[in-house]
């Protein structure tokens, strides 16, 4: 997103009355969708303003790897049953009515997320939470829709998406050949499933 539209939006978030002891701010959309860069950057851009935002990744809800291969959905990881979708949903419901919560993250490096490692104090204002699933209208994650102050999804061409994709697969150790394998396989998969049940948004992008 290009510097002018980045500004317009922190305004547009610093002027949003919150429901809730903060406000929830939705960044959603496909896999290399930028959601992560976008998230970053307006919580930089929040916090120059004295805002009190932090950022808050979808991510930390993947379940474990050894639970996905159980379950035959170790290949599909990304996909929205291999999400602790309930824990999320939870998790957003605690944030906007609670002083503090702590929620955990993703270790991308180490393929496995980390319970107890962003803590959400009463400082922190405004949650700019980013993920996949934000703005799915398919159930359970289509309960979420009443829990954001602000929804954005972020539509990027699919070829753009496999572009940033095979990128990401190359620079995690992967071959050019398994990196495109990976990302047409199931990441692209999930984009159009994503793209299919995309539910209501305040934004796009």
């Amino acid at each position: 997103m290009n510097r002018k539209r980045l500004l317009e939006l922190a305004d547009q978030i610093t002027g949003v009355q919150p429901s809730g002891r903060r406000s929830l701010i939705a960044i959603a959309g496909a896999p290399a969708s930028g959601k992560s860069h976008l998230a970053r950057d307006l919580v930089e851009e929040l916090n120059s303003r004295g805002a009190g935002a932090v950022n808050v990744p979808m991510d930390g809800f993947h379940l474990d790897n050894a639970l996905l291969e159980a379950r035959g959905l170790l290949p599909r990881k990304g996909a929205p049953e291999t999400f602790d979708a309930m824990g999320f949903i939870h998790a957003m419901g605690r944030l906007k009515t609670e002083e503090e919560v702590i929620l955990p993250t993703f270790d991308r490096g180490r393929d496995l997320s980390v319970a107890g490692a962003i803590a959400i104090g009463p400082k922190d204002r405004i949650a700019v939470v980013e993920g996949n699933y934000l703005c799915f209208a398919e159930a359970p994650w289509n309960r979420l829709a009443e829990l954001w102050d602000l929804s954005c999804y972020l539509d990027i061409p699919e070829a753009i998406l496999l572009e940033r994709l095979v990128r990401r697969w190359v620079n995690h150790d992967h071959t050019p050949e398994e990196a495109e394998a990976r990302a047409r396989g199931n990441d692209l998969a999930n984009a159009r499933r994503i793209a299919g049940a995309v539910g209501k948004v305040d934004r796009v992008f």
